[in-house]
C-alpha cells in the first residue's frame, strides 16, 4: 500500500507511519509499534515518487480494516482518512464435526472470493500433497480409518503457496488391541496382593472398563485396574476385561492367574523344635 504527500516548504516533516482503524481523539499507533503486526510490517520510502509504501507480510482475515498515513511535522499533525480499505479473502478447509471409522466423509474448500467452475485444487495432509487431490473442492475419503487422522489443508492449483489452515480430522473408533498385564508378574503366593490392569486403543480413549472371570454370569470389578488383596485359591481362575467407548466395546483375551501355594518358612527356636509360619 502507498500514501503520497505533499507539504509547503515552511512545514518539516519529523515523522510518518502507518496507522490501522484509527479513533478519533486518540493518537493512532504506529503500526511498528502494534503487538498484532509485531515482525510483518516494513516501510518503503519512495522519494522519486514523493510515496511512503508499507509491505505488510503474513495477511490473514484478521488485518481487514482501514489503513492511514500518518504525518507529524513540527507544529502540526496530519492524518490520511479516509485511507486504504483492505479486504482479505480467504481459504479455509471445512470437515464434518464427527466422524467415524468406516464412513466415508466429504471434506470441503472454501472461500470468500469468486472462482471460475474451472478451477482446480490441492489437498494436502500433513503438509504433503495427496495423490488423490481433487480437481473440485471436494474431496471424499472413502471408508475412513484411524490412519486417516491427520490434518488436512487445500490450496487453489495454480497458488499452491498459499494453503488454507490446516483443519484437523480426527476418526473416531472403538476399542481395539485390549490387553490385560498382571503386577507382580512374577510368582504369586497366597496372601499376595495381585492387580491387574486394562489397557486399549480407541478414540475418544475408553472410560469404561468392566472385569470378569470366566465361568461366572457377572462383573468381578469395575475401572481399569481391578486388585485383590489377599490372594487365595478361591481367586486362581482367568481373567479379562471389556473396554468401552461411545463408538462400542472390545474384550481382551483371557488370562490365567493362579498361586504356587501357601509361603511357608521354618523357624528353629531355641528348645530346638523346628515352627511352620
Amino acid at each position: 500500500m502507498a500514501g503520497r504527500y505533499n507539504h509547503p516548504n515552511h512545514h518539516t516533516v519529523t515523522e510518518t507511519f502507518w496507522t490501522v482503524n484509527p479513533v478519533k481523539g486518540k493518537e493512532p499507533v504506529n503500526l511498528l509499534d502494534h503487538p498484532d503486526y509485531k515482525g510483518r510490517v516494513q516501510y518503503l520510502p519512495d522519494k522519486e515518487q514523493r510515496a511512503f509504501v508499507l509491505k505488510l507480510s503474513n495477511v490473514s482475515h484478521q488485518d481487514e480494516g482501514m489503513y492511514c498515513l500518518r504525518i507529524v511535522a513540527k507544529k502540526d499533525r496530519y492524518l490520511g482518512y479516509p485511507g486504504i480499505e483492505l479486504n482479505v479473502t480467504e481459504l479455509r478447509g471445512e470437515i464434518p464435526e464427527e466422524i467415524v471409522e468406516g464412513e466415508s466423509p466429504v471434506l470441503f474448500c472454501k472461500t470468500t472470493c469468486i472462482l471460475s467452475d474451472k478451477t482446480d485444487f490441492t489437498w494436502y495432509k500433513n503438509g504433503k500433497r495427496l495423490s488423490e487431490s481433487s480437481d473440485s473442492d471436494k474431496l471424499l475419503l472413502q471408508l475412513v480409518s484411524s490412519d486417516d487422522t491427520g490434518n488436512y489443508s487445500c490450496a487453489v492449483r495454480d497458488q499452491q503457496h498459499l494453503p488454507s489452515p490446516a483443519v484437523t480430522l480426527s476418526v473416531g473408533y472403538p476399542p481395539k488391541s485390549v490387553s490385560v498385564s498382571i503386577s507382580p508378574s512374577g510368582e504369586i503366593v497366597e496372601g499376595d496382593s495381585v492387580t491387574l490392569s486394562c489397557s486399549s486403543d480407541s478414540n475418544p480413549p475408553a472410560l469404561n472398563f468392566s472385569w470378569f472371570k470366566e465361568n461366572q454370569s457377572s462383573a468381578v470389578g469395575s475401572g481399569q485396574s481391578f486388585s485383590i488383596s489377599s490372594f487365595n485359591s478361591s481367586h486362581s481362575g482367568r481373567y479379562y476385561c471389556e473396554a468401552q467407548n461411545q463408538h462400542g466395546s472390545q474384550r481382551s483375551e483371557s488370562v490365567s492367574v493362579t498361586s504356587t501355594g501357601i509361603n511357608m518358612r521354618l523357624l528353629l527356636n531355641s528348645a530346638g523344635v523346628t515352627s511352620i509360619i
